[in-house]
């Protein structure tokens, strides 16, 4: 490594003749390398877990998350078009499929975010900063699949430029950058972000009422040539959606129908259990954001964050006892009818949407959650308690998680200063 580590140095731009260059080598050279500078004079500790490091361990954390959400993709296209039902059935064409839908969300989201970074770093002379490389992992996972790209440009920009770089960059921003990216599509574009066919990837052709997949491109030509030469199934030239298929996520069905409404003969005609089964939404085979559904995917990333002391547990746990109180207290309002949302029992209600992905990589959010240990209690409690109240009472959101964190984000200062204020009094109290 000390060839390459040479190389590297000897090829450093000049900071004073070229400072955007300078500010590109930077970003790169400290994402191979950590920063060799230390404290000068007195004592000092270096350590090799920098800021950039830590982030890193957050995007290694949601990679089952991606490497799911790929696969589910394609799996819920070719479910839409009634082929490949069996969720371990045309595992090549799936995977492929979803990649190639996966990739240019991938690559636009860090194209437009990242080049906004380098360009305020250049401008303002100071090296990159780490923040996007949490924002960028996420946006992709919280995102439908089918979302026009341009869309999803104008989201990154808007998120980056108003909510960090306007407020000085990474570790000042008020609001979680990813959520204000999925909130500006919410409210500018909610016909992307709502409703039942977003959800899947290639159903967008209308012609005479009848809903069309995607007619496959060269590049799945290219992937049909390799596949019949191995004697496998290839994508062909699309078709037409399957009769009486619908896209509709879990959310959307229970807040509709409830949680199951069985007929005279005892089996379920209305609610989320007439077209999913609990196992389903549990491993995630349903459609919704890319990287939200499957939840042993999320326990992975939750065990890597509090294991490696990243995320803050009382966060997480004090947000699902709020989760699960508030949910418990509408069951008893309802008088525990599962024809109703309200009556949705509890402990299905985090089967359902994206309450541990928001969990684990939103709320826990070290720059715009509360500090103290009190304040993450009270922060991750409401986060809990407001998200399923706006989940289940508000019909005009699909899910509440968003919305709960972002209007806690902006009262997390105000949780810690009351919380510091209290330990004051208290102090000078026993004094």
């Amino acid at each position: 490594m000390k060839p390459l580590l040479k190389f590297i140095e000897r090829i450093e731009p000049d900071k004073k003749k070229s400072p955007f260059l300078h500010t590109v080598y930077d970003g790169f050279f400290t994402f191979l390398y950590s920063p060799k500078t230390v404290t000068e004079g007195g004592v000092h500790i270096r350590d090799g877990m920098d800021l950039k490091r830590t982030m890193v361990m957050v995007v290694l954390a949601m990679q089952l998350c991606y490497v799911f959400g790929t696969y589910n993709i394609g799996h819920q296209h070719f479910h839409a078009l009634g082929i490949h039902h069996g969720f371990m059935e045309g595992v090549h064409l799936k995977l492929v499929y979803g990649l190639i839908a996966l990739l240019p969300i991938f690559i636009v989201t860090h194209v437009v975010g990242l080049g906004i970074e380098f360009f305020y770093a250049g401008k303002k002379g100071h090296p990159i900063e780490e923040g996007f490389l949490v924002s960028g992992a996420l946006i992709p996972l919280i995102m439908p699949p089918d979302l026009p790209l341009w869309i999803l440009a104008l989201a990154v920009a808007f998120a980056v430029i108003i909510g960090k770089e306007a407020f000085g960059g990474t570790g000042m921003n008020v609001l979680n950058i990813a959520l204000l990216a999925r909130v500006f599509v919410f409210f500018a574009y909610p016909g992307t972000i709502s409703g039942d066919e977003v959800w899947i990837s290639g159903t967008e052709i209308l012609e005479d009422g009848v809903r069309y997949g995607i007619e496959y491109g060269w590049v799945f030509g290219l992937f049909d040539g390799i596949f019949q030469g191995m004697g496998l199934d290839t994508f062909g030239s699309g078709g037409s959606v399957a009769d009486h298929f619908t896209g509709a996520t879990p959310l959307a069905l229970a807040a509709k129908e409830g949680w199951v409404q069985y007929d005279l003969a005892g089996e379920p005609v209305k609610g989320v259990l007439a077209h999913y089964s609990p196992a389903q939404m549990f491993w995630g085979a349903i459609p919704g954001s890319i990287g939200e559904t499957c939840k042993p995917a999320i326990f992975f990333g939750v065990i890597m964050l509090l294991v490696t002391k990243i995320a803050s547990w009382r966060v997480m746990f004090s947000m699902l006892i709020g989760a699960v109180i508030t949910a418990m207290g509408m069951n008893l309002v309802a008088g525990f009818d599962m024809g109703t949302f309200m009556g949705v029992p509890w402990q299905y209600q985090f089967y359902m949407g994206s309450f541990f992905f928001a969990m684990a990589y939103m709320a826990t959010d070290p720059v715009t959650a509360a500090s103290t240990n009190t304040g993450k209690w009270i922060y991750g409690f409401l986060i809990g308690s407001i998200g399923m109240i706006i989940r289940v009472l508000n019909p005009a959101y699909p899910e509440g998680w968003m919305l709960a964190i972002l209007f806690l984000n902006v009262f997390a200062p105000l949780i810690d200063h009351y919380v510091l204020e209290a330990n004051i009094k208290n102090r000078l109290s026993r004094a």
